[in-house]
């Protein structure tokens, strides 16, 4: 089913968007009638980015408009068209070339978000026809996948707890024709994941390992890993009132690991892809883990709990030691982690740490060419240290407060084997503002950098 903000079937009476870069500004007001031309002159309109001007037609009514252009910055440029133009059809000018009409189409469709499902009253938007469906595939699976983890993100952790990810997952699993299972309760001890259900056992949602899997067996591996920690108070180490106010958010890596997963499974990618999300509430009872506990984990490696707010890596730690036992091709994990990755890099600017220069050269080559920013970060060795624990293997925080996003990544490797490509992002998942085609509240950032990286490294693959 299309998404509400793209039409489908032709209209005559589409109102046409003609894309016009500052270079252009007057080749293109001499195209149009004196009226017309007349009312974009007064109306001040200068092709910036972000710019547009209705025009009218002979009869009074809305005849076109024109819409700045931005190669740079689509959201910037076509993001806001679907909150500023009156309801209606609209149709982008046969003239465009098909990088711009990916472009429109992409910001349009990121732009025209709005988490209204807890609305008493829904608003009118305009609808962009959506042309050559079969060439803007990757356009339509990239802004559909995007208002997945949107609402997966904005939905208040009472109605996004385990159970519902479960449920999310699922659904998506069975679209796609995908082969689902799931580890619940205590199921998750005789399995051997121990971790995940030593922070996921103080909630009354179980925790839950969930796992699927699609495409040819004989195609290269992808396994993709996302931390579902549904709702995150901190633990024993509770949070401040402060800190927990976006910690529906701490499932973020699972909503961005079945976002890209989405994105794969409708580009029929040559791959064998695997989703693995322990999917759990970080919660306070009588039997929560507890700060000093050590904790064994699926691997074999025991972790000393050094703080029970750094729960999410102790829960990546199982999943990622399973993605590990197939020995596949890839894998990549998504986490809302650290608040350090936020400190040194911003909001916007998810930070990633990679063990292959191959895949981390095509991952910032993807982020570049479609605007979808990312930072690769050092996975620096001698930090190591700064997690160890004389009771236990490994730490899950350490004393040091200093290089917590790299400690963190550290932490995560150790589940990894040394000679698998795996790939980290650390990534607020968050608009904590309002701006073209980014609305605030629940954000994929690095899903689509990703996705490029992936399709390029399989379809140079034959």
């Amino acid at each position: 089913m299309p998404l509400p903000c793209f039409a489908t079937d032709a209209d005559h009476s589409a109102t046409t968007l003609t894309v016009v870069k500052p270079t252009d500004l007057e080749q293109a007001l001499e195209a149009l009638d004196p009226p017309a031309r007349a009312w974009a002159t007064l109306g001040g309109f200068r092709a910036e980015p972000g710019q547009h001007q209705l025009l009218p037609a002979p009869d009074g009514s809305l005849g076109g408009c024109l819409v700045g252009a931005d190669d740079g910055d689509p959201m910037r440029a076509y993001g806001g068209l679907p909150m500023s133009l009156p309801a209606g059809t609209y149709a982008l000018s046969p003239s465009a070339s098909s990088e711009v009409a990916d472009q429109v189409q992409l910001g349009w469709g990121l732009g025209a978000y709005r988490f209204d499902r807890y609305k008493s009253t829904k608003g009118r938007q305009p609808a962009l026809l959506s042309i050559d469906a079969d060439d803007r595939r990757n356009v339509h699976a990239a802004v559909e996948a995007t208002w997945l983890v949107r609402d997966l993100i904005n939905t208040p952790a009472e109605d996004m707890t385990p159970v519902a990810l479960h449920a999310a997952a699922k659904d998506l699993a069975d679209a796609f024709g995908a082969t689902f299972s799931a580890i619940v309760g205590e199921d998750l001890l005789e399995q051997n994941f121990p971790a995940v259900h030593a922070v996921g056992r103080a909630s009354p949602h179980a925790p839950r390992l969930l796992d699927f899997t699609w495409g040819d067996p004989a195609h290269p591996k992808v396994t993709i890993v996302g931390k579902g920690v549904c709702f995150d108070t901190g633990g024993l180490d509770i949070k401040p009132a402060g800190g927990m106010l976006n910690m529906k958010k701490d499932m973020g890596g699972g909503a961005h690991a079945l976002g890209l997963a989405r994105m794969i499974m409708a580009s029929n990618m040559p791959v064998r892809l695997r989703v693995l999300i322990p999917a759990v509430e970080n919660v306070i009872a009588g039997n929560s883990f507890k700060p000093l506990d050590i904790i064994r984990t699926r691997k074999g490696l025991s972790v000393e709990i050094g703080n029970t707010d750094a729960e999410g890596r102790v829960v990546l730690a199982d999943a990622l030691c399973e993605a590990d036992s197939e020995s596949p091709d890839i894998i990549v994990d998504f986490a809302t982690l650290t608040g350090a990755a936020r400190v040194a890099l911003g909001a916007d600017l998810p930070a990633f740490f990679c063990s292959d220069d191959d895949l981390a050269a095509r991952t910032v080559a993807g982020s570049m060419a479609i605007e979808d920013p990312i930072w690769r970060m050092p996975l620096w060795a001698p930090y190591r240290k700064l997690i160890s624990s004389t009771v236990a293997d490994i730490n899950n925080a350490g004393e040091s407060g200093m290089g917590g996003a790299i400690t963190a990544a550290l932490f995560l490797r150790d589940f990894v084997s040394a000679g698998t490509p795996w790939m980290h992002l650390d990534t607020f998942a968050w608009n904590a503002f309002e701006r073209p085609g980014r609305p605030k509240g629940g954000e994929a950032l690095g899903m689509r950098a990703v996705f490029a990286a992936l399709q390029d490294r399989y379809s140079a693959k034959g």
